[in-house]
């Protein structure tokens, strides 16, 4: 119980391999894993904006939509009034 395994005795010597093994072993190991992490980041907050532009989008063409109906009930309002004028203009005369 004392005793370590092999499996010990070799996790032992790769660790000590990489911390002593050579200059900038693990700085270089460390920055891979930062630029990993950054790289990660990036493509999150890509997504995200790619996400909030497609939103942006729809509620864009929301909008158009809702004034071209709005401007349809216009222009059918003003067609109803030019009609409505012009037959009570024939009932006056």
């Amino acid at each position: 119980m004392g005793s370590f395994s092999v499996w010990h005795w070799l996790i032992l010597i790769v660790v000590g391999m990489l911390a002593f093994g050579g200059k900038g072993k693990i700085s270089s190991i460390m920055g891979d894993v930062a630029e990993g992490i950054k790289s990660f980041k990036k493509g999150m907050a890509d997504d995200a904006s790619d996400a909030s532009k497609a939103e942006e989008q729809k509620l864009s063409d929301a909008l158009n939509a809702k004034r071209t109906e709005e401007q349809r009930v216009i222009d059918a309002q003003k067609g109803l009034r030019s009609v409505s004028s012009s037959v009570a203009k024939d009932h006056a005369g």
